[in-house]
């Protein structure tokens, strides 16, 4: 996964769980806006959500940050 779509997730993350709490869930639509404004990076958080490692649609944000800190 790029740097780039890495910073994104856990900018994500992070700010959805200073709003709510450590519950809070995601989904990888989480990470980019309403408009398809990059479908490469959109295709890549799905293949590594859905393929890589098969998670649910929603998953702990909290989850989600530790998996890509630590290179997941």
């Amino acid at each position: 996964m790029r740097q780039e779509l890495r910073e994104k997730i856990i900018q994500v993350c992070e700010r959805k769980i200073d709003k709510k709490d450590d519950n809070v869930g995601v989904s990888f639509y989480a990470f980019f806006a309403n408009k398809n404004d990059d479908p490469e990076l959109l295709m890549e958080a799905a293949t590594w959500w859905i393929q890589t490692h098969q998670l649910d649609h929603f998953e702990k944000a909290k989850k989600i940050k530790e998996m890509v800190l630590n290179g997941l």
